[in-house]
């Protein structure tokens, strides 16, 4: 029976060989794209990359919108908004041991 140092050395090896068999695929599999691409005429934008960014969804920030104001600070100075969505884990804990938010406002 193999002990667990042996089976350890081998399982670094086989995991060596996976990595070289997965370069030497990757090289091949962009080698045929790119022949393929030269072969059809297709472009990167063609494929659907290196174009313009997809349009922003409505009713998602898209990092132009001015963040919302901290209504609730923390035990640790963390801060909350308040809004929609899934509460921050420190508000999930303090209902939890029965607090409220009143507690937490910032005024």
């Amino acid at each position: 029976m193999a002990t667990y140092l042996e089976l350890k050395e081998q399982a670094e090896k086989l995991m060596a060989q996976a990595e070289q068999l997965r370069q030497q695929e990757t090289e091949q599999a962009i080698a045929d794209i790119k022949d393929k691409m030269k072969a059809y005429g297709l472009t990167v934008r063609d494929l659907g990359f290196g174009g313009s960014p997809p349009p922003a969804r409505s009713g998602r920030r898209n990092g132009n919108s001015p963040k919302a104001p901290a209504k609730y600070r923390g035990p640790n100075g963390e801060s909350w908004s308040g809004g929609r969505g899934r509460k921050p884990q420190w508000v999930v804990d303090a209902l939890a041991q029965g607090k409220s938010l009143d507690q937490f406002e910032i005024r």
